[in-house]
């Protein structure tokens, strides 16, 4: 599943949560003694969800290693923990970079109580129970002036948040408000694998978040947009012809394409000028990725150049359906046809880790968990 974040309004913790609990999202904050109060508010006509974290009387100030631990201990969903730990590891380094001091000394004034906690974990559960795998964002609305904070009255944006949102993309607004905050800010940095407009999807579900003022210029709101990746589109080719480079590094260079958001890397043996032994380096890519993969193709590859080739692509449509195989969740990938299920496929990661948790070797796991979503699909 693929969210959009629309950044109408700006974004903060408590915005994005509302809007993913409006689309659907299911959240338990039980393990930290916490609950979410659901309102609603109308922005400009339309109704969307705010929200308030309850349930503790204290409010201290806290630093990175003690949230660390609460997270920790949470027993939280793998991925739902990871995203909520990024979330707060980038915000330790912003804040100790602005004033100077190790990330781990880092105390955490207004994003280290309670409801700010249960913001980023609420948002982290949510992304699970809506099996979002990427995150995508619009530009980000910027106001201006001054916010009270506990080290005095800091400029707008406030330093940490652009600190965070190196990268990304900015812009200025006539508003003398906070947009984004640092939690927002964030969740941005810690999910986001890319910015710009609304991608090609098959549309699923949407919903709105709102922040507590009620602006006139423009709805203080965040969108939530979800979806599946549509079935038709354009994808980008890039290759490189390669008689030079050690084959230790075809590896490296693989990876680095697809930590740049290569949907797909290969190699082609092939006989190169000369009659010399060489291969050819393929990366598929979506348009939006088209660039970050071709520097990642000359920085880790001999290659002085690299070739681009536009191409349609039909894709099945695609959700996610979760088994369990003895005791443990595994993600299974569906792909249907016209609506018809043509194939499944179990998350191999999900695999490995229950086959380690059960000691159980990781083809049964696969097995089973195929069996059971052959069971669930039929």
């Amino acid at each position: 599943m693929i969210l959009y974040v629309d950044c109408i309004g700006g974004v903060a913790g408590d915005m994005l949560l509302g809007a993913l609990l409006d689309a659907g999202a299911t959240v338990d904050l039980s393990a930290f003694d916490l609950e979410i109060e659901r309102g609603t508010a109308d922005r400009h006509g339309i109704t969307a969800v705010t929200t308030t974290v309850t349930g503790a009387a204290e409010q201290p100030h806290r630093d990175w290693g003690t949230i660390k631990q609460l997270i920790a201990a949470a027993g939280l969903p793998e991925r739902a923990e990871q995203r909520a730990q990024e979330a707060f590891k980038r915000l330790a380094i912003a804040e100790g970079r602005i004033h100077d001091m190790p990330p781990e000394r880092v105390h955490f004034h207004e994003v280290g109580a309670i409801d700010a906690i249960g913001e980023i974990v609420g948002v982290a559960l949510a992304l699970e129970s809506l099996h979002v795998d990427r995150v995508i964002c619009s530009p980000l609305p910027m106001g201006r002036g001054f916010v009270k904070a506990a080290h005095g009255n800091l400029p707008l944006p406030a330093p940490a948040t652009l600190e965070l949102l190196k990268g990304a993309p900015i812009h200025g607004v006539e508003v003398d408000l906070e947009l984004v905050t640092p939690t927002g800010a964030a969740l941005v940095a810690a999910l986001v694998e890319s910015y710009g407009p609304l991608p090609r999807m098959t549309l699923h579900a949407t919903g709105y978040g709102s922040g507590t003022r009620d602006l006139k210029a423009f709805p203080n709101v965040v969108r939530a947009i979800l979806g599946t990746e549509a079935t038709t589109g354009t994808v980008s080719l890039i290759e490189a012809n390669l008689d030079d480079l050690l084959p230790e590094h075809a590896p490296d260079a693989a990876a680095a394409c697809f930590a740049a958001g290569a949907l797909d890397v290969w190699t082609t043996p092939a006989q190169m000028k000369k009659g010399r032994p060489g291969f050819v380096i393929s990366a598929l890519a979506r348009p939006t990725d088209e660039r970050a993969v071709i520097e990642a193709m000359l920085k880790e590859t001999s290659s002085l150049g690299v070739r681009v080739a536009h191409l349609d692509r039909v894709e099945l449509e695609r959700d996610f359906l979760t088994v369990e195989v003895a005791g443990e969740p595994v993600r299974i990938k569906v792909g249907r046809l016209e609506g018809k299920v043509v194939n499944l496929a179990p998350e191999h990661a999900d695999c490995e880790r229950a086959a380690r948790i059960t000691d159980t070797p990781v083809k049964v796991i696969w097995g089973k968990a195929m069996s059971e979503a052959h069971a669930r699909t039929a």
